[in-house]
């Protein structure tokens, strides 16, 4: 990909990758206005859904209160050894560029096409150096799946090839890697606009997975050598690692040594010793202090993953702007049966929670608002991707 908008300048005498859809897929564009779907990054709390279950304690020892972190971070920090290698953040940048019709069988039907950028990165660091590690950079289309009207399984992927035809694409070194059809049965109250930005999402959810994979792979993850994710471990097992029981556990495998850090989370799903809903105790959490590990799970969404999870502060409440500013939601997929039935070894907790406190940002950066919650290797490295994306103006010009 280049970032060239002169480049893509010249597209506008040649045929647009918007006329060959139309052309492919039989359907009327109606030369909609082009924009954006990203929301501004903002702090924000992610209220969830409330299909997770929250089952017990997750570690050994059986915290009712608060543990304090503070001498622990300050013994780690004096020593130059680090446990947390390698950093992950996926991204994407979704736009609506079009307005198209289908004939569904009984009536003309609009629906939007939606363009994609999607960019999953890794850096590592190498002494006090981090340093870009992988990069996988898709661009992708969603689109309505009348819009297949043959219903024919290759019909997408020979679309995709005709648009990566286009001599001008192949001039620029752009590709799109998959057309993503999403569902228009009216069985379901969500916009087009918001089922095709999931199919979206959810192709940069597998790019992570194959990424953290491949790095198993290389023997990269260790418990020396751990990788923080930023945002949630949720992931889908696929069908088959639900139908294969090597496929699963491989599965949970590849996350013995990933972290998930997310700066959203909601704060209504905390529970307290009486197993009762308590957000206050994650409000009220000091400063250097984690809470207890709660085991938590998913069955609809995630099957029988269970999930170790807890929370740590990285700044003091007086000095943030809301009271869920500077928490960092951490969690972990238990994988082993010991880890299941036991829950995870609170001092390995404490170890890793120390190592993430030490990571925090000592003051605020530029005009992001999500700092407080930010560690900064994380910060860098979705820095890195979206470093790679093309400029909306080049992007959007394609259409």
């Amino acid at each position: 990909m280049t970032n060239n908008f002169s480049e893509t300048k010249k597209l506008s005498s040649q045929e647009k990758i918007r006329d060959i859809l139309i052309k492919e897929t039989g359907g009327k564009s109606y030369k909609a206005h082009k924009y954006s779907l990203d929301a501004s990054e903002r702090p924000s709390i992610d209220y969830g859904n409330n299909q997770i279950v929250w089952k017990k304690t997750a570690e050994t020892t059986r915290h009712a209160k608060y543990v304090d972190l503070t001498e622990l971070s300050r013994s780690i920090a004096k020593h130059d050894d680090q446990i947390l290698s390698y950093f992950l953040d996926g991204s994407r940048r979704v736009f609506k560029v079009d307005d198209v019709a289908y004939y569904d069988g009984s009536r003309s039907m609009i629906y939007p096409i939606i363009a994609g950028q999607i960019g999953v990165g890794c850096c590592r660091r190498v002494g006090r150096q981090m340093m870009p590690e992988k990069f996988l950079p898709e661009i992708v289309l969603s689109v309505p799946d009348v819009a297949n009207a043959g219903g024919k399984p290759s019909f997408f992927p020979a679309t995709a090839k005709k648009l990566n035809d286009c001599e001008e694409l192949k001039r620029l070194s752009i590709k799109f890697t998959a057309i993503l059809p999403y569902k228009t049965a009216k069985k379901e109250e969500a916009k087009y606009e918001d089922k095709a930005t999931a199919c979206v999402q959810d192709r940069m959810i597998e790019r992570e997975k194959e990424l953290v994979a491949e790095l198993v792979r290389e023997g990269k993850l260790n418990q020396d050598n751990y990788l923080i994710k930023d945002g949630s471990l949720e992931y889908r097992p696929s069908q088959k690692d639900k139908t294969d029981k090597k496929s699963y556990q491989t599965f949970k495998n590849n996350y013995s040594w990933v972290l998930g850090a997310s700066k959203n989370f909601n704060p209504e799903v905390c529970i307290d010793v009486n197993g009762k809903p308590n957000p206050g105790f994650i409000a009220d959490l000091p400063l250097y202090h984690r809470t207890p590990v709660a085991c938590y799970e998913n069955p609809e969404y995630l099957g029988d993953v269970q999930f170790a999870v807890w929370y740590i502060r990285l700044h003091d409440q007086q000095r943030t702007r809301s009271p869920f500013d500077g928490i960092l939601k951490v969690e972990k997929i238990l994988v082993t049966e010991e880890e299941i039935e036991e829950g995870m070894n609170s001092e390995v907790v404490d170890t890793l929670s120390a190592y993430l406190l030490n990571e925090r940002n000592p003051v605020c950066y530029g005009s992001d608002l999500r700092w407080a919650n930010h560690i900064y290797p994380i910060y860098l490295t979705e820095s890195f991707v979206k470093s790679k994306y093309l400029s909306t103006e080049s992007f959007l010009h394609l259409f």
